[in-house]
Parts: C-alpha cells; structure tokens; sequence
C-alpha cells in the first residue's frame, strides 16, 4: 500500500465527520473537533446527515419494492452506519445484489467488516475504486451485476468532491450511459442555497480535509437530464416521500435530490 493510501489520523476525513454527525462512533479526535466547529456555523448540518440516511432507506425500499430493482450500484459509499443500502434492499427482496463503491482506506477496512451478506440469496460486495474514473467501476461492476438488467445507480451526497461541475457531469453520466433502459439514477447533494452550508463547505477545504463544492438546485438536476423522475420529481431530501417514521427534523433543508428511471 503507498503513502496517501495510508489512513490518516491528522488531516480530518468527511466520511468520518459525517459519521461524527450521524452519532457514530468511527472518527477521531480532529474529526470530531472540525465537526463541532462547523455544527458552530451550520447547526443544520447534522440534520442534513440524518436525512440523508432518511432519505436513502426511503430511496432504496422504493426500488426494491415497488420498482422491482434487484441491482444496487452504491458509488461514494462512506463509512457504514446504520440502514445500509443492502439491508434496505435485502430486506425487501432477499436476492438482491448490492456493490458499494469507494477508493478510500477507512471505509473499505469498514465495509470488509461490516458490509456483510443479510441473506443466502443476495450478494453484497465492494470495488476498490475512484469515482473519477468511471470507467473502471463499470468494468469492475461487470464481474458482479448484470448489465442485461436494471441497476439502481447511487451517487447518495458525494458529488461535491468531483474536481469540477463538468467531472461531475462526465461521471454520473458515464455510469448511466452504462445500464440498461429500466434502471435508475438516485442522487442528492449539497446545494447553494444555504449560505452557512456554503462556508461551510469553504471552511472545510482550508483544514486540509478533501475540499466540498456545493452547487446551484439547477446543476445538480442536469445530472438527471434524459431521465424520467418518480415523484416527487427533484425536492429537498427531507420532502421525497416522507414517512410517519421519519426521525429528526424534516423541514426542506437545501439539500436536493430525486430518483429518476432511464428510459
């Protein structure tokens, strides 16, 4: 393993704030210590982390029960908490296949620990790879899902560390041109309209961690361009068919996203 794949205990990691956030427990001292200052400039946050995991179980149990998916393609995976992409998913169908995708050293210590199998039927798996390099998660993914069928292609609030508005574009769509009609886009990330939020994001980028770009409603939605969105179309998370069950607070928070059928 080289140097920069070494998991580092000095430089905070978003994936271990955001677990910070959520109430777990797989972070460290400067983790923790940069979560509390950006909860001092946007409490809101952490209802954010909440929500997003809200809004994936929603997400998730959707597909696999009413949609019928059996293919799950989780890029961007972040440390595992509670609810994971596959035990939504196996347990509405019990032979669903769920590949989680990440390039970084915690997590995937985490996911070869954690992500384990619900059921006999289904498979749950990880790739070691970059976001930034599509190509190499398809071709990966391959040896796994059956690109004949639908897949639900996930990108759940990563997106913001794509080197550019325009990678980011290149990335979901490579990933989408790659499935079959009937799969699906499930995607959600920071948005601009919250001006703590955005520096937020800012402050963050000078503590060394790896910077987080929120941007406009309107950009984020162009990912879903030549998709057929289920309803209720692009919304804040919190507003994705809410349950009764919900935890936390679920007011719109400028955190936006959808889910969307290829055609």
């Amino acid at each position: 393993m080289s140097n920069d794949r070494l998991i580092r205990t000095d430089i905070p990691h978003s994936a271990r704030i955001w677990n910070f956030w959520m109430g777990g427990k797989d972070n460290y001292d400067v983790d923790r210590a940069v979560g509390e200052a950006s909860l001092d400039i946007d409490p809101d946050i952490a209802t954010m982390a909440v929500q997003s995991r809200e809004f994936l179980i929603r997400a998730v149990r959707y597909l696999a029960r009413e949609a019928g998916m059996r293919q799950f393609l989780d890029i961007g995976t972040g440390l595992p908490t509670m609810q994971n992409t596959h035990e939504v998913a196996q347990a509405e169908a019990p032979a669903a296949k769920i590949v989680y995708v990440d390039n970084d050293p915690l997590v995937l210590t985490h996911a070869r620990a954690l992500l384990n199998n619900t059921t006999s039927q289904g498979v749950t798996t990880y790739i070691d790879a970059d976001f930034h390099v599509p190509e190499q998660i398809v071709s990966d993914a391959h040896n796994i899902l059956d690109f004949t069928q639908p897949i639900a292609v996930m990108f759940m609030g990563v997106l913001g560390h794509a080197r550019s508005y325009e990678d980011m574009l290149r990335i979901v769509r490579t990933v989408v041109d790659s499935v079959p009609s009937g799969s699906y886009l499930v995607l959600w990330d920071g948005t601009t309209e919250s001006e703590p939020y955005v520096t937020l994001c800012a402050e963050y980028a000078k503590s060394g961690g790896v910077p987080y770009v929120p941007r406009t409603g309107d950009e984020i939605r162009a990912a879903f361009d030549g998709l057929e969105f289920v309803e209720p179309g692009f919304v804040s998370i919190t507003e994705w068919r809410p349950e009764v069950n919900d935890v936390g607070d679920t007011r719109p928070i400028s955190a936006r996203g959808g889910v969307a059928r290829k055609p």
